[in-house]
């Protein structure tokens, strides 16, 4: 086990310098060029352990492990922008002795656990185990920014029906909110001022906030740097925004615009109140920008599973504000007595002395692109979370638990024993 251990840090450190953002597009490069540098070491190193490997057309990768009726495991080697306030290298992949950490962007997200996740099936083929399923782990490149690996994949592949993705919380996820991200302008509200612009994707929290203005932002916490007025905050998944600090809102005060503060961060549109036992909707306003006189915001919502998109929009157009839809997951929803969740939370509650019940989340999963699937791990309640923030990491630990879990949950769900 050590050694297996030894090599799964040595890999998710080589994968992590990969700087796999997407970028634009190139031929044959869908996503830029580093998201498939990613998939090319991924799939390199699943053939040097003999596994059959195909790449797709660098939309997404797929590593099969067995014969029979279809088992996926879904995972992502895109990630995040690095964003600001890191005290280690973003993507210099730090193997850290003295802390047990590995240090980069998509240690946790997703990069951590796709690595785990293959070597879980090299220790399986090691030991001779011959699964009754085929086993798919597929890998994506788009994850982050719209799901056209996905879309991909489902056009040239064969999607099975049942599986997991190893990209979110333990036990084991049975249900996960529904995605909508918004996009709302507000018409001529940029009149006295320019530059305005803050955040980097719709599912992060806004950690920094710019613009030029005559105006002085003290007052308002704000900070003068090369001509722009700045705000800052702290970055969180556009799912836990109560995790972060938003830079918008001290930045929309600066500039007179309260009617705008209120209505994005006051619950002025009332989504407030809306929940289920999927949890409480939250809205996460991510991403502003100006163009010409109009300031575009783009918010995250999560809405609970039980709820429909046409439930949440018909309270926006309420608002008054115009806007248009830029994605769209529905609500994943799984029976907590399934045999596929009922064996995911018994293999963790075995492995970690726990008796714990499935949950849900507001985050979404590439579980959401099977007809049974559950996200399944890595993260764990009263851990420190550092996904979507600066210096991201995960421990030795960690990656000796999920091996474990991830070896004994893909044995019990891929054989006849």
């Amino acid at each position: 086990m050590e050694n297996y251990i030894a090599e799964i840090k040595k890999s998710i450190s080589q994968i992590v310098k990969i700087p796999s953002e997407e970028q634009e597009q190139l031929d044959g490069m869908p996503f830029g060029k580093p998201c498939a540098d990613a998939l090319e070491y991924f799939l390199n190193l699943a053939k040097s352990m003999g596994f059959t490997t195909h790449n797709y057309e660098n939309y997404a990768g797929e590593v099969t492990f067995g014969e029979g009726d279809e088992f996926a495991i879904l995972a992502h080697l895109d990630v995040v922008p690095a964003g600001s306030g890191w005290h280690k290298d973003p993507f210099g992949g730090e193997i850290d002795e003295e802390n047990k950490k590995i240090w980069g962007r998509g240690t946790m997200d997703d990069k951590g656990p796709a690595v785990i996740s293959l070597y879980a099936l090299k220790a399986l083929k090691d030991k001779g185990f011959t699964p009754s399923r085929k086993i798919k782990l597929i890998v994506g490149c788009n994850e982050e920014s719209g799901w056209r690996c996905i879309d991909y994949y489902n056009k040239v592949a064969h999607m099975p029906e049942e599986g997991i993705s190893p990209d979110a919380n333990f036990p084991v996820i049975y249900a996960e909110k529904g995605i909508l991200h918004v996009k709302f302008t507000f018409k001529g509200k940029g009149k006295n001022f320019s530059g305005l612009q803050g955040g980097e994707r719709a599912n992060m929290v806004c950690d920094c906030c710019k613009v030029i203005c005559d105006k002085d932002g003290t007052a308002y916490g704000l900070k003068k740097q090369g001509g722009f007025w700045i705000s800052r905050g702290k970055s969180a998944h556009g799912s836990t925004p109560e995790c972060g600090t938003n830079a918008i809102p001290a930045m929309l005060k600066f500039l007179g615009l309260d009617d705008m503060e209120s209505m994005l961060f006051e619950d002025k549109m009332g989504l407030g109140g809306i929940k289920d036992e999927t949890g409480m909707l939250t809205i996460s306003p991510d991403v502003i920008g100006q163009q010409g006189e109009d300031i575009i915001v783009t918010c995250d919502i999560r809405y609970p599973a039980t709820f429909t998109k046409d439930f949440i929009t018909d309270i926006l157009d309420k608002s008054g504000t115009p806007y248009e839809i830029v994605n769209d997951q529905a609500p994943l929803y799984n029976d907590k007595d399934s045999f596929l969740i009922r064996t995911l939370c018994n293999v963790y509650n075995e492995e970690c002395g726990t008796d714990l019940k499935p949950i849900a989340i507001g985050g979404g999963t590439y579980a959401r692109a099977l007809k049974y699937g559950a996200a399944f791990g890595p993260e764990e309640d009263g851990e420190e979370s550092t996904i979507h923030q600066a210096d991201e990491y995960i421990t030795f630990d960690k990656i000796e638990k999920c091996f474990n879990i991830y070896k004994k949950a893909i044995y019990r769900l891929t054989s006849n024993k």
